[in-house]
């Protein structure tokens, strides 16, 4: 018994110097490979932005002149709701400030998660025009209209509702994401038609009374979508940073497209 006792412990001696020798993947590890970012879970964050709002305020008043001027002669005959008043398409930046929070599920290196998105700034213009034409029309009276119209949008804060898809590479998490977009604004519209007739093309006009027209609306929700790109970079723990690009379009009475890139700071619990 002794003998056999002796012979099983230097075969075992033997062996373990033998697996000692053995390269690191044939013991079962593959060097140099680790486990994914851990990126699943809730998470908040802070974000700053920049960016360009783009407004088309073409037709932003046509059903409003043509509420004003329904059943009147110079709207059979001239059809000013029609004209193209030439208030066209205005361009500015603004910058903004703002949160989100989301929550991420993830499979190996895909991540899959839904996130609230806010940014408060000052994006939008305004924008005038006028154009006036002389007709003689079926009263037998020349008649010089003019036609002026304002327009103006004013959004002081944004909130997209998103769904995102990622794929982890190490620390680092590109996404893409699209869903709805909500704001908040202040539009203003404005239509001015002044009339003036004469007997004769070059005679003195008589003006007639002028007809306005105004619609104001103040914190008025309006809605839309979003789309775009962005990278989360893990920092240490659960910090990460961001950097991100968002397309928001709104369609109200002034159509509205913001673009604007954002870096933020995050942690994920």
């Amino acid at each position: 018994m002794r003998r056999f006792l002796l012979a099983a412990a230097v075969f075992g001696l033997a062996s373990g110097a033998q697996a000692a020798d053995m390269p690191d993947f044939l013991r079962g590890s593959l060097p140099g490979v680790s486990s994914p970012q851990n990126w699943q879970g809730f998470y908040l964050g802070a974000q700053g932005g920049y960016g360009s709002s783009d407004e088309n305020f073409n037709g932003s008043t046509a059903n409003m002149t043509q509420a004003l001027l329904a059943n009147t002669l110079i709207e059979e005959s001239m059809q000013v709701s029609q004209w193209n008043l030439g208030l066209g398409k205005n361009s500015a930046r603004s910058s903004g400030y703002g949160a989100f929070t989301g929550y991420n599920s993830q499979w190996d290196d895909v991540v899959l998660g839904l996130e609230a998105s806010y940014l408060h700034g000052g994006f939008g213009g305004s924008t005038s025009a006028s154009e006036a034409r002389n007709s003689l029309l079926s009263d037998n009276l020349y008649h010089n209209v003019t036609a002026t119209s304002t327009s103006a949008i004013s959004i002081s804060d944004m909130a997209t509702f998103r769904g995102r898809a990622g794929y982890a590479f190490g620390s680092f998490l590109p996404y893409l994401f699209g869903g709805l977009a909500l704001g908040n604004a202040d539009i203003s519209r404005s239509i001015l038609v002044q009339d003036s007739v004469s007997p004769t093309y070059l005679g003195n006009y008589t003006k007639l009374q002028p007809l306005s027209a105004t619609d104001a609306v103040h914190n008025h929700l309006i809605y839309g979508y979003t789309a775009g790109l962005g990278v989360d970079i893990n920092l240490i723990g659960g910090l990460f940073m961001r950097a991100e690009w968002e397309y928001v379009r709104f369609t109200s009475a002034v159509d509205t497209s913001i673009n604007t890139v954002r870096a933020g700071l995050g942690y994920k619990f």
